[in-house]
C-alpha cells in the first residue's frame, strides 16, 4: 500500500481487522462527481462536466466493485463517452498492474495503479484500488467509490446519450439504499468478511450474515428483479456477488454451506441479468478466478480449481467467449 506516496511492500499481507478478527475494508478517498453541468454533487468540489471522451475508467474485471460501473456503462449506453482501461487481474506486491494480457496505461505508460494515485495526490496513505474514474481533461482523480461512479453514470450522461433506463428511480429511492446497506454489508462485503476473518467467530458471523441475505433475496425474488419489473442500480450490486459466488467466494472464502446453483430464483435471476444486453461483456471468469485465487494470504500455492462446470455452461450460454469463461 501507498504511505505518504511511497509504495510499501508487501500489497497482500493480512488484511486490516478490527479487535474481534472481523475484516475491515478501507473508506475510498476521492469523492467528487461528475455532473450535466459541472456543479458540485452530492460530495466533494464542482468543476466536473459530463463531456464526451473527457474521463477514463481503469478496472480489474477479477473486482466486483469495479465490475459494477463497467454494468452500469453498459446499461447506459456510454461506451462511446468514457473509455475502460482493463489491469491485470493477478495482484503482485506492487498491487494492481498493467500489461501482462490486459491493457497498458495509455495516459502515463504507468506500470502499476498506484502511480496513478501518487499522480492524484503525491502524499497519498492507503490502497490502490480499482475503479478509478479519471479526469484527463484536468489531470485528476474524480472519484473511486463504485457507488458514486454508478449513480454519476445513471444521470449526469443523459443530454449525451438518452436511455430509458433509471438505475436509482427518486420514488423508490429510500428502498433501494435500504435493500443496498443490507446486500452490501452482509453479501457484498460479508463475503471479504467471511474470506478474510481472522478469528472463528469473525468467521462464523459473517457466514451467517451471507446466507441469511441469499434466503432472504431468493424470498423476495417475485418477478424479474429485486424491485418487481423495475431494473435498478440494487440488481447491479447484487449480480456481481453472484456471478462471482460459485467459482470463487465458495471455495476460497469458504462461503461452502450453499453454491447458487442451490437457490433456484436466484440461478434464474442471475441467468436473466446476464442476457441484458453489453452485461456478458463484463463478466470475465478467467480473470476472476485467476485473480481470487492468487491472494497469497488464502491460496498461498495459487493453484486454482478448473470448475466449476456449472458456472462455465451458464457463460458459455450467455455468449461469454471460451477465453473468458
Amino acid at each position: 500500500m501507498l504511505v505518504d506516496g511511497k509504495w510499501q511492500e508487501n500489497w497482500q499481507p493480512v488484511q486490516k481487522a478490527d479487535e474481534k478478527g472481523r475484516f475491515v475494508r478501507q473508506v475510498s478517498s476521492f469523492r467528487n462527481w461528475i455532473t450535466r453541468d459541472g456543479s458540485a454533487g452530492p460530495a466533494g468540489e464542482g468543476g466536473f462536466e459530463a463531456e464526451a471522451g473527457r474521463y477514463r475508467l481503469y478496472v480489474a474485471l477479477i473486482c466486483p466493485w469495479a465490475s459494477r460501473t463497467l454494468i452500469a456503462r453498459k446499461l447506459k449506453g456510454l461506451e462511446e463517452i468514457i473509455p475502460v482501461t482493463v489491469l491485470n487481474p493477478v495482484l503482485n506486491d506492487q498491487g494492481w498492474e498493467f500489461g501482462g494480457g490486459a491493457d497498458e496505461d495509455p495516459l502515463f505508460g504507468s506500470r502499476y495503479l498506484h502511480e496513478i494515485y501518487t499522480r492524484a495526490d503525491p502524499h497519498f496513505t492507503g490502497r490502490a484500488t480499482v475503479p478509478v474514474l479519471w479526469d484527463m481533461k484536468r489531470g485528476v482523480m474524480v472519484n473511486n467509490e463504485s457507488a458514486d461512479i454508478v449513480r454519476m453514470f445513471d444521470t449526469a450522461f443523459e443530454h449525451l446519450v438518452p436511455s430509458d433506463i433509471r438505475l436509482y428511480p427518486a420514488d423508490i429511492g429510500g428502498e433501494i439504499d435500504a435493500l443496498n446497506a443490507q446486500v452490501y454489508d452482509q453479501l457484498n462485503n460479508g463475503v471479504y468478511k467471511a474470506g478474510f476473518a481472522v478469528s472463528q467467530e469473525a468467521h462464523d458471523e459473517a457466514v451467517e450474515g451471507v446466507f441469511a441475505t441469499l434466503d432472504m433475496l431468493e424470498a423476495r425474488l417475485t418477478g424479474d428483479y429485486l424491485f418487481g419489473d423495475r431494473l435498478t442500480e440494487a440488481d447491479i450490486r447484487t449480480f456481481v456477488t453472484l456471478i462471482r459466488f460459485d467459482a470463487a467466494y465458495h471455495g476460497l472464502f469458504k462461503t461452502n454451506r450453499r453454491q447458487i446453483k442451490d437457490y433456484p430464483r436466484l440461478s434464474a435471476y442471475m441467468e436473466r441479468f446476464l442476457a441484458l444486453p453489453g452485461v456478458a461483456e463484463t463478466v470475465n471468469m478467467d480473470h476472476i478466478t485467476r485473480g481470487y485465487y492468487s491472494i497469497k494470504a488464502l491460496n498461498p500455492t495459487r493453484i486454482r480449481p478448473t470448475g466449476p462446470a456449472h458456472v462455465a455452461a451458464l457463460l458459455e450460454a450467455a455468449g461469454v467467449p471460451l477465453s473468458a469463461r
